[in-house]
């Protein structure tokens, strides 16, 4: 297709004729001599099924979704399944469905190997057996060469060897960068390889080459398949779970999605949901610095609470996209990178579109074989990108048909689905050629289209915008939330904003913002959150009745649809809190709070108000909203992104440096966890009747809570209990509950130190360290309630010890075997500081149902012990941790109307009835 816009006769429409050129570059050292072909189209590549010839990927993916497809609804003969093997939980109410997740045995393939077991299939395998360390000569020598692999350049390393220190010392057997590069070579457990590919765009020229740093995404999907890590935290099988008479949506497995799309499949099929994350960064950081376009991969298998952890490893970046500067105008060098953006991603995800038409074979962490499919359920993107994926104007909703004039409406507006899309720019297409840049930009303007003829997602197998556009609660709640809810409110408040926030009380684990909010220009999600916590009672009193309501609407949105697990009931109250924000929305600009550049502003054409209003319609498609939260990607982006670009010396080579960096990245992070296990396999074989690399499938370390943050930290836990510090990672979470102090119903548990912060303290001196001088006569008074008053006289000859804090944990309200991470309750006594002492409230619920909760401020942490070398023994009751408080009583029998928030006083005087200490 000519790219003259001097041409009058528009041919027909032909997809494949793009105006790009590529060329592969897989021999790297092409880069070093400087030695490219003449740019030249993809070679042949078969059919999977009919094995004819086509001249790309895309050609394929077509091909199969043609008319005249090769490609019937299943082989024609597929392999007898093995049996399906699901563990069943009791406490899950529902039925999965009955034709998913086979196993297969295939007589013409060799025997299935998870990831772990092809690295024990190396060829140097057998000098592992007695060296697991193999080419290093043991931990010492390997964690220093993973040392100067991951924080020095290539120059540096040399330098580091070569120094006089190592004449008197003894050298390690890699004497200089080459030959440790070459020892790096020989680790086993590669991941796929990274490639260079580069790309030209006919009759456009860029001040730099395009090159796409890259790796296969269908192969990246198969090693995450096949991980025995994520062996206990992987899902098969859509399954619906019912709450008494409720359906519940929590994951993407248990949404009508899932279920319909598994129907579409054939029997035995097994579902791999591919996941995509990409955001455009700057990967070096000197001005005018390199950016760079990362894509994210991974796969809706592995439980979210596991992927959405950076730490779990979970995330792939698959490829590293170019942002060029080309030789047009400025109105069109946006346009001229989303192409290249959509072709490059064709590229990356072409065998992704083949196994969701075709599917694929692939090794599960068990080593079984599974016929998967992999249909794309979610590319994470803030709205910018999510507009670029849509290839709709920045005037128009990436997911629904709203446009500008439309974004502040109070009710939905219906899906743009991908295929009405695609549609017009077919028929656009047809009518001006797409590379005559101006006049085709002209006419996709006034059906609200960005320019871009070929969207990455139009041969996908059951790709819809509308769908896989998942809601994204960083930027469309939290970064709302700041960059509009908090302007409004500081125009309101004023001064007395930042009055209120600095008299807060001080919590661990919550930021405090001794400066006030007004002053910040720039915040992290958590803070974010931390101000959520407390806006809505900082409002009252100081803002309009009606500005306050559209202000708790809000936070009450934003919270609601934060849910692990939804329910109709809930979706109903998530949308019938946003209407209720519409209803009291005008109090917004009545108090002139809603300004732009010009003055107050009178609509509220927000782009991100009007994606709120899809919320219900997408946790109903894919499931909750918080497994597609951008914080996973924002952080990968810098951990994962700058530091191989940080390391190469930006020569004319540079590609082939970053490609070698990444692939010895990943077979560094591989042969760490390869390590552990094999240094510990005598022991763990001598105590089990499985090789620990074969035996992926452990069950859970009781000393583990069921919120891991590294599945990997877990499997190592029970193969080498004392290799697991070795293994970088957070902390996993502590369970109180095996040590700590519980309550009678189970449900809490408490924890304090060892150690007090205070050691047998006399009541006078308890009294003085805390302003309480009738703490004896208190203390009583709980001892004749509780049944104890002749414990009364003993007491008077026992000395106390003292605690400052103490920590208290809880089960996950939406998923009762989740144990939440534990919250630090303060006690401490008054000082310089605080001279009324700095001390948590909390809410103390009853064991007896017919006593309401109570809200009560800790004051004191305690326990009744004996004097140094005394004789006496402290009596069993006592013979414990008691919590002093001051409870609180309601205002009222209602909440209070503009908050929806109870109001408490402090109860001056005290009551038998309500208990001063608990337990």
């Amino acid at each position: 297709m000519s790219c003259n816009p001097s041409e009058t006769t528009q041919p027909t429409y032909d997809p494949h004729e793009v105006g790009f050129f590529q060329e592969f570059t897989d021999d790297l050292d092409a880069f070093e001599n400087g030695n490219f072909r003449t740019p030249t189209r993809t070679a042949d590549v078969p059919c999977p099924i009919c094995k004819k010839q086509y001249r790309s990927h895309e050609a394929v993916v077509d091909h199969l979704n043609s008319a005249d497809s090769c490609h019937t609804t299943a082989p024609t003969t597929l392999p007898t399944p093995k049996g399906l093997k699901r563990v069943p939980d009791s406490g899950v109410k529902g039925h999965h469905h009955p034709t998913s997740g086979y196993h297969y045995v295939l007589p013409d393939r060799p025997p299935p190997r998870n990831i772990f077991q092809e690295m024990q299939d190396h060829n140097l395998q057998s000098e592992r057996t007695v060296n697991p360390w193999y080419p290093f000569d043991g931990p010492g020598e390997w964690s220093l060469a993973k040392f100067l692999v991951e924080n020095l350049t290539q120059t540096q390393i040399d330098q580091f060897l070569k120094l006089d220190w190592f004449q008197t010392r003894e050298r390690p057997a890699f004497k200089s960068k080459d030959e440790l590069f070459f020892y790096l070579d020989l680790l086993p457990g590669r991941g796929p390889k990274w490639q260079c590919t580069e790309f030209r765009l006919k009759d456009y020229e860029s001040e730099q080459p395009i090159y796409l740093i890259w790796r296969d995404a269908l192969e990246v999907a198969k090693q995450l398949f096949a991980n025995p890590v994520y062996a206990n935290h992987m899902c098969y099988d859509p399954h619906k779970v019912y709450n008494r008479t409720e359906r519940e949506i929590g994951e993407f497995w248990t949404t009508d999605e899932a279920w319909t799309l598994q129907d579409q499949l054939p029997p035995g099929a097994t579902i791999v949901p591919i996941i995509m994350a990409s955001d455009k960064t700057p990967v070096t950081r000197h001005t005018g610095g390199l950016q760079m376009h990362p894509l994210f991969l991974t796969i809706g298998n592995i439980q979210s609470d596991v992927r959405m952890k950076a730490t779990s490893h979970a995330w792939r970046c698959v490829a590293f996209m170019p942002t060029p500067t080309f030789l047009v105008s400025s109105n069109y060098q946006t346009l001229l990178q989303s192409h290249l953006w959509h072709k490059c991603m064709d590229f990356v995800c072409a065998n992704l579109k083949v196994a969701a038409r075709v599917g694929e074979f692939m090794v599960d962490p068990s080593a079984h074989w599974r016929y998967c499919f992999t249909p794309l359920i979610s590319h994470i993107a803030d709205l910018p990108e999510q507009l670029m994926i849509a290839c709709v104007t920045k005037k128009s909703s990436p997911v629904s048909m709203a446009n500008q004039a439309e974004f502040g409406d109070a009710v939905p507006h219906p899906a743009h689905n991908g295929s009405d899309t695609y549609a017009l720019i077919r028929d656009l297409c047809n009518r001006v050629d797409p590379w005559n840049l101006y006049a085709f930009v002209n006419e996709a303007k006034k059906v609200h289209l960005s320019g871009v003829h070929l969207p990455y997602w139009r041969n996908w197998r059951r790709a819809n915008p509308a769908n896989f556009l998942t809601p994204e609660v960083l930027h469309v709640l939290h970064k709302f939330f700041f960059d509009h809810v908090l302007k409004w409110i500081k125009e309101v408040m004023g001064l007395e904003l930042d009055t209120r926030f600095r008299s807060q009380h001080k919590r661990i684990g919550i930021r405090h913002f001794g400066s006030g909010v007004s002053h910040v220009k720039q915040m992290t999600g958590r803070e974010h959150r931390d101000i959520q916590r407390t806006i809505v009672p900082t409002l009252w009193g100081a803002a309009p009745p009606d500005f306050l309501r559209a202000v708790r609407a809000m936070i009450d949105f934003i919270y609601l649809a934060q849910n692990p697990i939804h329910t109709a009931t809930s979706i109903q109250a998530m949308t019938s809190v946003l209407s209720e924000f519409h209803a009291f929305k005008d109090a917004i600009i009545v108090a002139e709070a809603r300004r732009g550049k010009s003055g107050v502003k009178e609509d509220f054409d927000i782009p991100k108000l009007e994606l709120m209003q899809n919320f219900a319609r997408a946790i109903r498609n894919v499931g909750s909203l918080m497994q597609w939260s951008a914080d996973v990607s924002e952080r990968l982006l810098i951990t994962h992104c700058k530091h191989p670009f940080e390391k190469t010396s930006r020569q004319k080579d540079f590609v082939k440096q970053i490609a070698r960096i990444l692939d010895r990245e990943e077979a560094i992070r591989l042969f760490d966890l390869y390590t552990l296990l094999s240094s510990s396999s005598i022991t763990a074989s001598s105590q089990s009747t499985h090789d620990p690399l074969i035996n992926a499938v452990i069950t859970e370390d009781d000393k583990v809570a069921v919120t891991e943050t590294d599945p990997a930290l877990a499997w190592i836990s029970c193969i080498n209990p004392e290799a697991q510090r070795h293994l970088h990672g957070p902390r996993p979470v502590r369970n109180h509950f095996l040590k700590g102090i519980v309550s009678d119903d189970a449900k809490v548990a408490f924890n304090v130190t060892l150690n007090p912060n205070r050691k047998r303290l006399t009541v006078p001196e308890l009294q003085s360290l805390y302003g309480v001088r009738d703490f004896l006569e208190i203390f009583g008074t709980f001892l004749m309630t509780s049944g104890h008053a002749d414990l009364y006289a003993p007491l008077c000859q026992l000395v106390f010890d003292v605690w400052f804090k103490f920590h208290i944990q809880l089960h996950s309200t939406f998923q009762e075997r989740t144990i939440m991470p534990s919250q630090v309750v303060q006690a401490e006594s008054p000082s310089e500081q605080f001279p009324r002492g700095h001390c948590d409230v909390v809410l103390i619920g009853e064991s007896d149902r017919n006593r309401c909760p109570f809200v009560a401020q800790v004051h004191a942490v305690f326990q009744p012990t004996t004097k140094r070398y005394s004789s006496l023994e402290v009596p069993a009751f006592l013979n414990q941790v008691f919590v002093l408080v001051q409870p609180f009583t309601f205002v009222g029998d209602d909440p209070e109307p503009l908050t929806r928030m109870w109001r408490v006083r402090c109860s001056l005087n005290i009551n038998p009835s309500l208990p001063q200490y608990g337990e």
